[in-house]
């Protein structure tokens, strides 16, 4: 595998290194910037192959493929005065930045691909979106957990918007145990259970021979406990609610 270079070491950015660092595979070498100074020290005294270099620059020449992992609205100096050369790829993993931006902010001809990793990529469990295709970071995400090259990035931005959904889902399970602390249950109680219950979706979420509405309908009786919370709770003004607040983010992600 290409020697990766990573520039902003956050959570993706750790993710990232995790997932690669993992495994029978052979790792791969890993340059990491000095950005997040403490993660990379961590990342590379717990990884053989990843370095953590003197800067930015450094890590791009020592790369055949440097993935951008910082805040969008840092990008410009943290990426200040980099030259980057026409035989790199560049991975663009920061939310709502066109490539076409940062390219601009790059000066540079590389191949530009814009992904949207997550957080289950350390254990090697987590689709990738990619945009465009390109064969080398495909690999790379399919060593991950899978890649879902997507045409353009229309597309591209209608999947970050659902990612933008994920503390929604930590926020609903918080509240399910907070109700049930609320009724005399136990702390950790309610919070094992609740985490039980939701953890066992995982297993038949894998079954991809079920649409999702399908494996709705085959948790539910009718006039069940289940059927009584979703026809109750999930009413169609609330359908509404979550289609205008995604909306909503898609329009901004749009507008970089």
């Amino acid at each position: 595998m290409q020697r990766i270079g990573v520039i902003g070491v956050g959570e993706i950015g750790r993710a990232i290194v995790a997932g690669l660092s993992g495994g029978d595979e052979q790792a791969p070498e890993i340059f990491l910037s000095p950005r997040g100074a403490r993660a990379a020290a961590e990342l590379s005294a717990r990884y053989a192959g990843v370095q953590v270099c003197a800067d930015n620059q450094e890590v791009v020449d020592r790369s055949d493929l440097v993935i951008i992992a910082v805040r969008g609205p840092d990008r410009h100096e943290a990426l200040a005065g980099l030259t980057v050369g026409a035989d790199k790829i560049v991975v663009n993993v920061m939310a709502g930045v066109a490539n076409e931006d940062l390219r601009r902010t790059l000066a540079t001809d590389a191949a530009l691909v814009r992904a949207i990793p997550l957080p289950p990529i350390r254990e090697r469990r987590s689709v990738t979106v990619t945009c465009p295709s390109h064969p080398v970071v495909d690999a790379l995400f399919d060593r991950l957990g899978g890649a879902l090259p997507v045409a353009d990035e229309a597309a591209f931005d209608v999947f970050s918007t659902v990612t933008g959904t994920l503390t929604t889902q930590y926020h609903f399970l918080a509240a399910l145990t907070s109700w049930a602390v609320a009724h005399g249950v136990r702390s950790d109680d309610a919070d094992r259970y609740v985490r039980s219950l939701f953890l066992g979706l995982a297993g038949t979420l894998g079954d991809g021979t079920r649409s999702l509405e399908q494996l709705a309908a085959d948790h539910e009786t009718p006039n069940g406990s289940n059927e009584r919370i979703r026809t109750t709770w999930f009413t169609s003004a609330n359908s509404e609610a979550l289609h205008k607040a995604l909306d909503d983010l898609l329009a901004v992600l749009r507008q970089g």
